[in-house]
């Protein structure tokens, strides 16, 4: 909205900096955060009355966890009022990039809000329907699909980009769009299972929210494309914006979410914020380098995967419990140690994805 103050800029040079996307970013960034950190305590209050025994705890889980019995969720929509409001602020709405992420991220959070709502209100684990639940997810991630190939031409929109090699595309067709539901769905189930402890899926959001508008803004910036010889697709430097409003949104959650936690984000920030992740790595045509920024993710889905898969083949467990987050509390780490090692290893993965920006 923001944005087109930029037009006033000849009768007033100030004006000028609203065409910068990295000014939009920053401003993005400051705004999230704001609203988030002064609208949270009201949130939360309110929601730790309408939720009485808030979100139900495991009873197989760390016995560390029972002291969080009565802590309120749906903290997600703390952190999508803070992304929302900053997004439609300072992001060019004109930008087709922006209305695909901002469907995946409000339908995402919807899904996973009904989900929590489900659970809380019968204070049991099992909320919405697994195969409704993904069905739906399905059918948003997939209309995030065809947008891109719209928006894109040629065999580019709906090719698939592979990392450490300068132009190699495979084109896909209008599979593309199954394969970027997938990748969309995919991550934000990933993030959904990673949110266990305190603060343990905030900061790698924030992480990978940082690495994907780096990614953004340098593919949708032709001269920097070029240089680094990637595919340039114009029109996603404005993702940017997005990612900043996410790294200001999850930094005042995480003002509330450090431990002891006053609140968890619940599968509705879970689902809406890995949904957003993966709809910008479609976007940039960098989804293959999301399974490596995402990396511990990643992990924590194949922990899940691998721990059911194996328990029906052979009636054993490969994990002493699944996710993995819970295999090494467990093993007696610490929920602080668990979370801080986590953290480090999502932004060593960072570092490692976007080096692949220059080793072609």
């Amino acid at each position: 909205m923001l944005s087109y103050l930029a037009t006033l800029a000849d009768d007033a040079q100030l004006f000028n900096v609203f065409r910068y996307i990295t000014f939009r970013t920053g401003g993005a960034m400051i705004t999230s955060f704001i609203v988030v950190f002064l609208f949270g305590p009201a949130i939360i209050a309110n929601l730790r009355v309408r939720q009485g025994r808030g979100q139900p705890i495991r009873a197989d889980g760390p016995q560390t966890h029972f002291k969080k019995a009565g802590t309120p969720t749906m903290g997600g929509l703390m952190i999508l009022s803070g992304f929302l409001v900053a997004t439609l602020l300072w992001a060019e709405l004109s930008n087709i990039y922006v209305w695909m992420v901002l469907l995946v991220t409000v339908g995402f959070g919807s899904i996973g809000f009904y989900d929590d709502y489900l659970k809380v209100t019968k204070q049991s684990h099992k909320g919405f329907s697994g195969k409704s639940r993904l069905g739906l997810e399905f059918l948003i991630a997939g209309a995030a699909g065809v947008m891109v190939i719209l928006a894109q031409s040629g065999s580019f929109a709906s090719s698939l980009s592979i990392p450490f090699f300068k132009s190699l595309l495979i084109d896909l067709g209008w599979f593309y769009a199954a394969f970027a539901a997938f990748v969309i769905v995919g991550a934000g189930n990933a993030v959904n299972l990673t949110d266990g402890l305190d603060g343990l899926a905030i900061m790698p959001i924030m992480i990978a929210a940082a690495a994907f508008g780096l990614i953004a803004y340098l593919a949708g910036n032709t001269n920097f494309a070029n240089y680094l010889q990637i595919h340039y697709v114009v029109g996603t430097g404005e993702l940017a914006v997005v990612c900043g409003a996410v790294i200001g949104a999850g930094l005042g959650f995480l003002w509330f979410n450090a431990p002891p936690a006053a609140i968890f984000m619940g599968d509705t920030g879970s689902l809406a914020l890995g949904g957003l992740v993966g709809a910008v790595a479609v976007a940039t045509k960098h989804e293959l380098v999301l399974g490596v920024i995402g990396g511990l993710f990643v992990m924590e889905a194949l922990s899940v995967i691998i721990q059911v898969g194996w328990f029906k083949m052979t009636g054993r467990r490969v994990f002493l419990m699944a996710p993995i987050h819970h295999h090494f509390e467990k093993l007696g780490w610490t929920e602080s140690q668990v979370v801080v090692r986590f953290w480090i290893i999502a932004l060593l993965l960072a570092f490692v994805g976007l080096s692949t920006l220059k080793l072609r």
